[in-house]
């Protein structure tokens, strides 16, 4: 396959969310990922979602707590150039397959870890979810409306942007530093640490409650806005260009709008704002305001956006397996990933790697005899 990162090999052991995410990434890239599948597949709960994530791998099925399955693995290992792996600390040490022994078996190996808390720290052996690890970074409270609660904003922060993607950029990195170095590394990434970073560019300042700031709904000019049709448009005007832009468009003459930063203002603003959208459905608003610079998009469901012009021309999404899916990113001038092959059902590939590892069909026949792969 081709990609920026072609030519790498990735072992992953089979998790749900953030690691599933990092696999995909690096596939997306062209990396060449075997995902380690248990025999028996866990009951994780959230059956038909996340498939896309796991695009692009080829799966073998293997019994770790057979000695034979693990040196199956360990053979992975030997071969492979990264590690992922998305337990609590302390449980890959326990299969046989932790960074010590497996960085004994090839010391250019890049380990990395996906946890929610970290692997250290008094949470770290505890469970927890993307809204917990949001919630104690100091994300959560901040997104939401003046007056109601924090709203769980999807598990993106936590599990995607502040975990798989986190996790994903570790790899790169210490793959950048292997190549001077020749020595492989552990990453501990942990969705808490990611969260955290992920709120640097409003630690440089003092937030209001939450919903009262020009970036989570404080701000008229910084909303969504209800259409006589009942969908949304969003409206992103910030700066003086913009917002001026925005004035004449929609005809805000009166001199209340001349007080953009003021935010003893904003509720009559916002106010006269929601009548003034109420009044054109939202196609309307789009025929009117796309193209400006009003900092304008209408907000879209995951069944519209595929087909919205710009988002058409640009190929951000395509359809593979019978599936509608976002096709890789970031762009590459020279050497652009390509949309991998659909999700491969768990064990789909045993032979086919136990073959590129060494074993011959005698060895293959064994291994499925003594229940080590499947």
């Amino acid at each position: 396959m081709a990609g920026p990162l072609s030519g790498i090999r990735v072992v992953e052991l089979a998790g749900i969310g953030p690691g599933p995410f990092a696999g995909m990434m690096l596939a997306d890239m062209g990396a060449e990922v075997v995902r380690v599948d248990r025999v028996r597949a866990a009951d994780l709960g959230v059956s038909g979602l996340g498939d896309v994530l796991d695009r692009g791998r080829r799966s073998i099925r293997v019994d770790v707590k057979n000695p034979e399955g693990l040196d199956v693995v360990l053979r992975l290992v030997e071969r492979s150039d990264v590690l992922l792996e998305g337990y609590r600390p302390g449980v890959t040490e326990r299969m046989g397959l932790g960074p010590d022994v497996c960085l004994a078996r090839n010391p250019r190996l890049i380990y990395g870890r996906m946890t929610g808390w970290g692997q250290n720290g008094p949470y770290a052996h505890t469970a927890g979810h993307d809204l917990n690890y949001i919630a104690l970074a100091g994300v959560l409270d901040h997104v939401g409306r003046a007056g109601g609660p924090p709203t769980p904003p999807l598990n993106l922060v936590g599990d995607f942007g502040g975990g798989g993607m986190l996790l994903a950029f570790g790899v790169v990195a210490a793959l950048v530093e292997r190549a001077t170095s020749g020595t492989g590394q552990v990453i501990d990434a942990a969705m808490v640490d990611g969260a955290a970073l992920l709120m640097a560019f409003f630690r440089g300042g003092e937030l209001g409650p939450r919903g009262t700031n020009v970036l989570d709904s404080g701000a008229p000019f910084y909303d969504v806005y209800e259409c006589a049709d009942g969908r949304y448009v969003s409206i992103g005007s910030i700066e003086p260009p913009f917002y001026a832009e925005l004035r004449t468009r929609l005809g805000l003459d009166d001199p209340l709008w001349d007080r953009q930063l003021d935010p003893d203002a904003w509720p009559a603003q916002k106010a006269a704002l929601v009548e003034v959208i109420k009044g054109k459905t939202r196609d309307e608003w789009c025929a009117l305001l796309e193209g400006t610079d009003v900092c304008f998009a209408p907000v879209l469901s995951m069944d519209e956006a595929p087909a919205h012009p710009h988002l058409v021309e640009r190929g951000t999404f395509a359809t593979a397996g019978g599936v509608v899916q976002p096709t890789p990113a970031p762009r590459f001038s020279r050497t652009p990933g390509e949309l991998p092959d659909p999700p491969a059902d768990p064990g789909a590939d045993t032979r086919a790697v136990l073959g590129d590892l060494g074993y011959d069909e005698t060895a293959i026949a064994a291994l499925y005899e003594t229940g080590a792969v499947a």
